[in-house]
């Protein structure tokens, strides 16, 4: 509901039509070419709810590309050779820092493996067509193992790319061909972990126990959590001044990262069951303010989970 209209055009005529109609005026040429090779930088097609919920206009933007590939790959077998290429993880550009803030770039990889990945494409015959492939398989592939070297900072964790379903906690639905029906993949039903009265509280007893003056300096952030369900409601965490402090309520200063959430799983992300990256890419976290600052908070749960 919030997205203009204008927007939606936009993404459609950039995506969508846009790699529809490039490749229609290319094709002639292409055909004379003895390798010739169209590469779309567009997802698998992922059919899980999840991807779309959030982001329903960009997610059919960017498929329309993916259905370009099935298409085009059928239509002119043979003759060019037509792929998709998307990342694993998120990609250090201009885009991710308008959208994560400063810092972002800690989370993601460097352009190069993007290109890597493409040359590896571009040296296959044109038999090898209508495929999704993700760069560090394509890679893997091709016998490369330090993908440190692909990192903005090396050992950091990595924010993983939309469409991707790679955690166990994640319901999958994947196209098992072109065009067959989405296959839901089984999983073990996993208990409920729903917080008992009075777990949020214990949760922020332990993290007020825990702070320090070193934490404080490192970090000096206010954060504000907006919790649903039992245990709900207003909770600050202040890493700004002296000492720090912790609690129910709004904090003193004004919050720095505000960030809406269930109580089950906040008490999950601060015990380490639920990424923070994870449950901001699936729409479990929303998060407003500062995006770097956000990140520090990731690192200091990390180093509370064995507390926690």
């Amino acid at each position: 509901m919030e997205t203009p209209t204008k927007r939606v055009d936009l993404m459609m005529n950039v995506n969508t039509r846009g790699t529809y109609l490039t490749s229609k005026a290319c094709i002639p040429y292409l055909k004379k070419s003895k390798v010739a090779h169209i590469l779309n930088l567009s997802p698998p097609l992922n059919l899980n709810p999840l991807w779309f919920k959030q982001h329903c206009a960009y997610t059919i933007a960017k498929y329309g590309m993916s259905m370009c590939v099935l298409g085009m790959a059928e239509e002119f077998k043979g003759e060019i050779a037509v792929n998709a290429l998307w990342p694993k993880t998120a990609i250090h550009t201009a885009a991710m820092d308008m959208l994560g803030g400063s810092g972002i770039e800690s989370q993601c990889r460097k352009v190069d493996i993007i290109a890597d990945a493409a040359y590896s494409i571009f040296k296959k015959p044109k038999s090898f067509t209508g495929n999704f492939i993700i760069d560090e398989n394509i890679l893997k592939e091709e016998g490369i193992k330090n993908f440190d070297v692909y990192a903005i900072k090396p050992g950091n964790p990595l924010l993983p790319d939309f469409f991707l379903d790679e955690y166990p906690d994640t319901v999958t639905k994947k196209m098992e061909s072109h065009g067959a029906v989405p296959q839901l993949k089984e999983e073990k039903p996993q208990p409920s972990l729903k917080p008992h009265s009075g777990t949020v509280e214990e949760t922020f007893r332990i993290v007020k126990a825990s702070l320090s003056d070193d934490i404080v300096k490192a970090t000096q952030a206010v954060y504000q959590f907006e919790l649903s369900g039992e245990d709900g409601g207003t909770w600050f965490l202040d890493l700004k001044n002296k000492g720090g402090n912790a609690g129910q309520g709004e904090p003193t200063d004004e919050a720095d990262v505000v960030m809406n959430m269930s109580t089950d799983d906040f008490v999950k992300m601060f015990s380490g069951k639920l990424k923070p990256t994870l449950a901001f890419m699936s729409g479990k976290l929303k998060i407003k303010g500062n995006m770097a600052l956000a990140i520090k908070l990731e690192k200091l749960m990390s180093q509370m989970h064995a507390k926690l």
